[in-house]
């Protein structure tokens, strides 16, 4: 616990990850890892690139890594760490930064026990990554050179300990332009196209939020216009499709772009679409050596494995989209990503003890 008020006292938000980089780096140091950082933070223009650290194991078994993010989103600035009977919140100002600090002290701690009661483990790969809050920028930056597992877990999700994300979904990012003429609002406007007007009527015809129960849509942003007078001739929209499957998104992707360009068109406007896919889908089998060993990692602690699925994505869903089979473990962190976060210190402790079980089981 004291460890996790220590990190969460040492301001990162994105892009400002320097000063967290440097105290985790010193406590890998001192537990005996080789560390080393990354050019993500060169190319992302931020304070810090990603850690990545390795342990040697204590028998030879094939590597395994852990992952969590270094970033916090704001406002996460002066973050004072209060303990309310058996939780942890923030003063109430700012986010508390369990996201994804617990992440990173369960890791931490897991390390320590490991070498101290001197367990029998595997080689241990650790990735703490940059920028995860603003679009998982970090591990896709990442220096994958470096990294030998091909099985791996992310300590950063909702869900006590013991819940296991095996499903997560594919998004793209979909931008929609549209051009128009501008004219006087006033004295000639039958002489422009509106193209606030037409991105109005393109929008409306098509489907957002829940599509089905694997498929989630949204338009965030709407901007265009220069002034009050003036017949708007560009319109920019951003927003984004999800699903948890490939051709789901395909589907819901092409229907947007499609319903878009017609409605454009049929307004005497011109569209553009620019798709880009954010992350690639997380689709682990209840099988596999990934989910099975943290299925019975979490029995040893006396708990029933949760495997779940979900509607975000992690940095999880990088390392899947590069052949390492990495599963997004609940480690206990509640209403995120707000100034009311907060999490019990038995889930602190829990998520530590299974980051523990999970090597033990991976040495045997």
């Amino acid at each position: 616990m004291a460890e996790f008020i220590e990190l969460v006292g040492i301001d990162s938000e994105s892009g400002q990850e320097g000063r967290i980089r440097d105290a985790i780096r010193g406590k890998l140091t001192a537990l005996g890892l080789e560390v080393y950082e990354d050019e993500a933070g060169r190319v992302l223009n931020g304070e810090s690139g990603n850690l990545v650290a390795r342990l040697e194991g204590s028998v030879p078994k094939p590597p395994i890594m852990f992952c969590a993010h270094m970033d916090t989103v704001k406002p996460g600035q002066d973050v004072k760490a209060v303990i309310k009977g058996e939780t942890i919140f923030s003063a109430g100002d700012t986010i508390l930064g369990a996201d994804d600090k617990a992440g990173i002290a369960a890791i931490l701690e897991a390390l320590r026990v490991i070498k101290e009661d001197k367990l029998a483990y595997p080689p241990v790969e650790v990735v703490f990554t940059v920028g995860e809050e603003q679009g998982l920028m970090g591990s896709k930056h990442l220096d994958f050179s470096r990294i030998q597992s091909r099985l791996g877990y992310v300590l950063d999700s909702a869900g006590e300990p013991g819940s296991i994300i095996t499903r997560a979904p594919r998004q793209n990012e979909i931008e929609f332009t549209v051009w128009g003429k501008a004219a006087h609002a006033g004295i000639n406007p039958e002489e422009g196209v509106n193209a606030i007007h037409a991105a109005a009527r393109a929008l409306a015809g098509m489907r957002t939020g829940r599509i089905d129960e694997e498929t989630t849509c949204n338009l965030g942003i709407i901007e265009g216009g220069r002034a009050r007078n003036i017949v708007a001739d560009f319109c920019l929209i951003r927003g984004e499709a999800r699903s948890l499957s490939p051709e789901g998104l395909e589907r819901i992707t092409s229907e947007m772009v499609e319903r878009f360009q017609a409605a454009v068109a049929e307004y005497g406007a011109r569209g553009e679409v620019h798709v880009q896919l954010l992350y690639p889908e997380m689709n682990l089998s209840h099988e596999e050596p990934v989910v099975s060993l943290a299925c019975r990692a979490v029995r040893n602690l006396g708990k029933t494995p949760q495997l779940v699925k979900t509607g975000g994505g992690s940095d999880a869903s990088i390392f899947n989209g590069q052949d390492i089979r990495c599963a997004n473990l609940g480690i206990g962190m509640q209403a995120v990503h707000t100034v009311d976060e907060h999490i019990s210190i038995r889930d602190l402790v829990d998520s530590a003890r299974l980051v523990v079980e999970i090597l033990k089981e991976a040495g045997r």
